[in-house]
C-alpha cells in the first residue's frame, strides 16, 4: 500500500511538473457603442447599436510551452463576434488561427492565418492613436493594408534589441489572391519608433497589388505623435479589386469600381495627449488620393477626420466618445447614395480580459 501511495505522488508531482511548462490563456474584448451617421441613406441619417467603436470584439486563446533552452512551442487562435448581435462579425470564423516556435535566440516562426506585415507596422509602430491602434468604426489607414491579414502564411521574425525584422511568404492555395512575399523592419528605442514594409499579393491569373508604407512616432511624457505614407499600385482585374480596394469608408465608388483602381495613396497623422492618467484625447487626419483605369480620368480626393475623448475606469475597463468627418473631392468618388460629405458621432464602453 504504500508502494502504490509512493509511486501515485511521483506520478502527481511528475504530471505538476510538466503541466506547469505549459499555459492556455483566454483573452478577450467586448465592445458595443451607439452611432449617429449623416448622409447615411437618401436624405436621411442613421443611428445604430454598433458591435465595435473603438475595438472590434474577440475571443482567444493563447497557447505557450515551454520546452527549455529558450525555445517555446505558440498558438493562437481568435474569433471575431459582433457584440451587438452575438453573431459571427465574418465568414471566417476563426481570423486568426496559427501556431509556432519561438526561440529566444533565433527568432519566432508561424504558420496559419494571421496579421500580415502592413498592419503589424502600422499598429506596432506609428498607430493612429496611443491607447486604441486605431478606430474600429472609422479607420480608412486600415484599407490600405490589403485585407490586414492573409492565410496560408509562414512568417518570420526577428529582434536584435531596437531593431525588429519580419518575412511573411503565402504559397497561394484556393482560388483568391492568397499568393503573397514581403517584410518590414522596425526600430524603436526611447521616445522615436520609425519603420517601413513591403507587401505584394498575386491573385490565380498572376494579377499584382503591391503596397509600401513607411512613418513614424513619436513619444514624449504625455504626448504622442504620428506620422505615416501608404500606397497601393494595382493590376488591372476582377478578383484582385473587390479583396483589397474595399476598406475606405464606402460604400461608394471607392468600393463600386473596385475592380477599376489603379493606385491608391494615403498620407496620415495624429496628436494624442494624456491630460489625466485616466483621460486622453486624440485627433487624426487622413488624406488620399485614387485613380482608376476606366471609370474617371481624374484624380478621386478623400479627406477624413477624426477626435476622440477615452476615459478609462480601470485597467480593463473604458468609455469612448467620437466624432468624425468624411469628404470626397473631384473624381469619381462617392457614398452609394451619391453624397460627397459624411459625419459621424459615437459613444462607447469597452472591456478587455
Amino acid at each position: 500500500m504504500k508502494k502504490a501511495a509512493l509511486a501515485l505522488s511521483i506520478l502527481a508531482a511528475s504530471t505538476s511538473a510538466a503541466w506547469a511548462q505549459s499555459s492556455v490563456t483566454l483573452y478577450g474584448i467586448v465592445d458595443a457603442g451607439l452611432r449617429w451617421t449623416s448622409n447615411a441613406n437618401v436624405g436621411s441619417s442613421e443611428k445604430q447599436v454598433i458591435p465595435g467603436g473603438m475595438s472590434q470584439s474577440r475571443l482567444g486563446i493563447n497557447v505557450t510551452e515551454d520546452m527549455g533552452g529558450g525555445l517555446k512551442a505558440i498558438a493562437n487562435l481568435e474569433h471575431r463576434l459582433s457584440s451587438d448581435t452575438g453573431q459571427v462579425a465574418a465568414a471566417d470564423f476563426w481570423r486568426q488561427s496559427w501556431v509556432g516556435i519561438q526561440s529566444s535566440d533565433f527568432g519566432r516562426i508561424t504558420v496559419g492565418r494571421q496579421y500580415n506585415i502592413l498592419f503589424d507596422i502600422y499598429t506596432s509602430t506609428y498607430a493612429s492613436f496611443k491607447y486604441s491602434p486605431y478606430i474600429e468604426a472609422y479607420k480608412p489607414e486600415i484599407g490600405l493594408s490589403l485585407g490586414a491579414r492573409q492565410d496560408n502564411m509562414v512568417k518570420y521574425l526577428f529582434e536584435s534589441g531596437p531593431i525588429r525584422g519580419e518575412i511573411q511568404v503565402s504559397a497561394g492555395e484556393g482560388t483568391g489572391p492568397n499568393k503573397s512575399v514581403g517584410g518590414l523592419l522596425r526600430y524603436a528605442d526611447g521616445p522615436i519608433a520609425v519603420g517601413g514594409a513591403y507587401l505584394q499579393v498575386e491573385d490565380q491569373a498572376g494579377r499584382k497589388v503591391k503596397a509600401y508604407t513607411a512613418g513614424g512616432a513619436w513619444t514624449s511624457g504625455p504626448w504622442y505623435a504620428n506620422l505615416s505614407w501608404a500606397t497601393n499600385k494595382f493590376d488591372a482585374g476582377p478578383i484582385l479589386g473587390p479583396t483589397y480596394t474595399a476598406g475606405l469608408l464606402g460604400p461608394g465608388l471607392l468600393n463600386a469600381a473596385a475592380n477599376d483602381v489603379k493606385k491608391r495613396d494615403m498620407i496620415s497623422g495624429g496628436l494624442t495627449y494624456q491630460l489625466t492618467p485616466q483621460l486622453n484625447i486624440g485627433g487624426h487626419y487622413w488624406y488620399a488620393t485614387q485613380t482608376h483605369y476606366v471609370v474617371s480620368t481624374q484624380k478621386g480626393k478623400s479627406h477624413y477626420f477624426a477626435v476622440v475623448a477615452d476615459y478609462a475606469f480601470s485597467k480593463r475597463t473604458d468609455v469612448y466618445a467620437e466624432m468624425d468627418y468624411t469628404r470626397f473631392s473631384e473624381g469619381a468618388v462617392r457614398f452609394a447614395n451619391g453624397a460627397t460629405k459624411r459625419g459621424g458621432a459615437m459613444v462607447g464602453l469597452r472591456h478587455r480580459f
